[in-house]
């Protein structure tokens, strides 16, 4: 009797503790739904921008019922150019300094506009792998969409990805006619972490003829079946498995044979599974999670790769802008000059002091100057709409369409000089964010090889579970015998039980009147296990081949930071041969002219002492923009761009730039005149004005 009463007690302690699990397993879900802290700062507390800040790795309060199964709208996109651009045009033309490039592409280029949505991607991988899913992966590659000011390469990802960008970090490239699947995700399968509740209602009315009246007591069997079954499951990351099931129904029927009518039918039963090999273990289960938190890392340095990858074109567009502007003063100029010789020798001619064949030579000059004038004022037309379009979003506004950009800034040689080249490889390995991305990629690998290697372990879960049924209804009339009668096949009316309601059969489920519980161990061996030999083994060489990658990384970095170096060094010494040589063109000219003044040259000698001194000084100009361009790409490869140029990455997420830019050594312009407009843009103007 003891051991009865204790028994009883015991199963009433797990009903109760079953059904307190059931009350605060939606809090620990929901508890585990916060967002994850990440080891990176994300900035997610800036200032609203094109992206409102919010927090996708939240789920809705529990409170707020209806929700869970509203979807998240994301505000439309915005194409229209901000204020900003509006403030530099001035007297009709865009004032841009290298700063405000800088700035308005911060705020509005379409590159980082487009790569800013994969941090709110990623954070959907974090909610997701809360609730126990697996992984869709992040957008880690650098986006090139803005033409123009070419940069210098860097080993970053390879392999296709969603939206343009690249899918992993230093992965292998694909298989030949198709995609080649890795190891990312292989283990044991993880249980929803969010509960799920089941539950069926369900009427049933049926007739069925008996060919037998022994089991029925009559010909046709009708019968009217009302079910309500209610169920409840969750997992949690120690692989623990609950599961409830609560099931109830409700039968009438017209036969004889059976004792209740309506038979009321009441049972429940918690089942608790625990894995102790393979899927075993927090590590194991929550290895989605990390990765997923790993990722939203990964996505970070990815978009500060995007912004240093766009700065830098930024800025050599800027450059090459420049130099177009420069080089059409050097054009324009030579067509002056060579204009001026034409109408010196006509005028000879006119009084016979030179030979006719001297104005033909002159004509042809003109119009070889015409020419690279033409050359040079479209290539500047083109160079004005790649900034145009590199720093604004919609090219189509009547306020800059037709708005010629003039730099504020010019060209100069810096007098620092660059660091030591170890000192910049050092600067690099510690900076370049394809390096910072192919160590959290190795944890992640690191991660898939554990789940691998623990998929190959039996599957061996403990089982326990208790449960309980009960029944209640009333007696079947039918059933009873008649006065008299001494029939087997009924019951006499003496002996007719009272009659019981669904409370009744509630209650037996936790008095132990008909208890149902046990325990158990599954055992699953898969027998030489090929499947899972294989995953193992090749997570394994995925991991070395990362290995391997990185250090190729590596190498090709310390490359590219010398090669960069040794490009600042000859660039500037290709400035300083250009300015020689450009002195001396002008030198040679003043000479001609003199000596043509003297009657010792000829204007054909002239004209190609003038030639020498347009190339001369269209190659200066040209080195001065290869110079810039270096310092670019030094910094570039170093991954100093950003704090060089003081660029703060919350103005770079937010698209709202409150910090602005500083480019260290700039030189402003002190002759701000425009050159001369074409005749169609002159009219295209003058429309807009009006």
């Amino acid at each position: 009797m003891p051991v009865s009463r204790r028994m009883l007690m015991c199963s009433r302690a797990l009903a109760v503790s079953v059904f307190l699990a059931i009350l605060c397993s939606t809090m620990v879900a929901q508890d585990q739904a916060k967002p994850a802290q990440s080891t990176v700062k994300t900035e997610n507390s800036v200032p609203s921008g094109p992206i409102p800040q919010i927090n996708f790795q939240k789920s809705p309060s529990i409170l707020t019922v209806w929700k869970p199964y509203v979807g998240r709208s994301v505000p439309k996109a915005n194409f229209g150019n901000g204020p900003r651009i509006n403030s530099l045009v001035r007297d009709g033309k865009l004032m841009l300094s290298l700063n405000d490039a800088i700035a308005l592409a911060l705020e509005n280029n379409y590159d980082i506009a487009i790569a800013r949505y994969n941090l709110p991607i990623a954070d959907t991988d974090i909610l997701r792998t809360e609730a126990g899913g697996s992984v869709r992966g992040v957008n880690t590659g650098t986006l090139t969409g803005t033409p123009g000011g070419t940069s210098s390469s860097t080993a970053g990802a390879q392999g296709g990805g969603a939206g343009g960008t690249s899918s992993g970090t230093g992965g292998a490239a694909t298989g030949t006619g198709g995609v080649v699947s890795s190891t990312a995700g292989v283990g044991s399968a993880i249980d929803s972490y969010d509960p799920v509740l089941t539950g069926t209602l369900q009427l049933e009315r049926s007739a069925t003829p008996q060919s037998n009246t022994v089991f029925s007591g009559v010909p046709s069997l009708l019968q009217n079946v009302g079910t309500a079954n209610f169920g409840y499951q969750q997992g949690w990351a120690s692989g623990t498995l609950l599961s409830v099931s609560f099931n109830n129904s409700r039968t009438t029927t017209n036969s004889t044979r059976t004792s209740l009518v309506p038979s009321l039918n009441s049972s429940f039963r918690a089942t608790i599974r625990q894995h102790l090999l393979q899927g075993f273990g927090l590590a194991n289960n929550r290895r989605q999670i990390v990765i997923a938190k790993n990722d939203r890392r990964i996505s970070d340095i990815a978009f500060k790769q995007q912004v240093i990858s766009t700065v830098s074109q930024i800025q050599n567009i800027y450059w090459d802008l420049v130099n177009a502007y420069e080089d059409l003063k050097v054009k324009e100029t030579a067509l002056e000059f060579a204009k001026r010789t034409l109408g010196d020798n006509k005028k000879q001619v006119q009084i016979g002091t030179l030979a006719p064949i001297e104005v033909v030579s002159a004509e042809s000059a003109v119009a070889s100057a015409e020419q690279a004038l033409i050359v040079s004022q479209t290539n500047l037309q083109y160079q004005q709409l790649l900034m145009k379009n590199a720093v604004a979003r919609n090219m189509s506004d009547p306020a800059i369409a037709n708005v010629p950009v003039i730099p504020t800034d010019t060209m100069s040689v810096a007098g620092d000089q660059a660091p030591p080249v170890e000192d910049l490889v050092k600067e690099a390995l510690a900076n370049r964010p394809e390096l910072q991305q192919s160590e959290i990629n190795l944890t992640n690998n690191a991660i898939n090889k554990k789940a691998a290697r623990n998929a190959l372990l039996p599957t061996l879960d403990l089982i326990g579970f208790y449960g309980a049924s009960g029944l209640a209804g009333n007696f079947n009339q039918a059933a009873i015998c008649p006065p008299g009668s001494t029939s087997l096949l009924c019951v006499p009316a003496n002996e007719v039980p009272p009659n019981t309601g669904y409370g009744d059969a509630f209650t037996n489920l936790f008095n132990s009147s008909a208890p149902d519980k046990g325990f158990a161990l599954q055992l699953t061996i898969p027998l030489r296990n090929r499947a899972a030999q294989a995953d193992q083994a090749r997570s394994e060489l995925e991991y070395r081949q990362s290995e391997l990658l990185f250090q190729q990384q590596k190498n090709q970095i310390m490359l590219q930071v010398r090669n960069a170096a040794f490009a600042l060094q000859q660039n500037r010494a290709a400035v300083a041969a250009a300015k020689a040589a450009r002195d001396y063109a002008q030198q040679n000219l003043e000479a001609e002219q003199k000596k043509y003044a003297l009657g010792a040259s000829t204007s054909y000698l002239v004209l190609q002492a003038q030639s020498n001194a347009t190339q001369a000084a269209s190659n200066y100009v040209a080195a001065l923009s290869a110079y810039e361009k270096s310092r670019v790409a030094l910094d570039q490869v170093t991954a100093t761009t950003l704090a060089r140029n003081g660029i703060v990455m919350s103005d770079a997420i937010s698209g709202n730039v409150t910090h602005e830019p500083d480019v260290p050594n700039l030189t402003p312009r002190t002759n701000l005149t425009p050159p001369p407009m074409s005749a169609q843009q002159t009219s295209q103007v003058t429309a807009t004005q009006q």
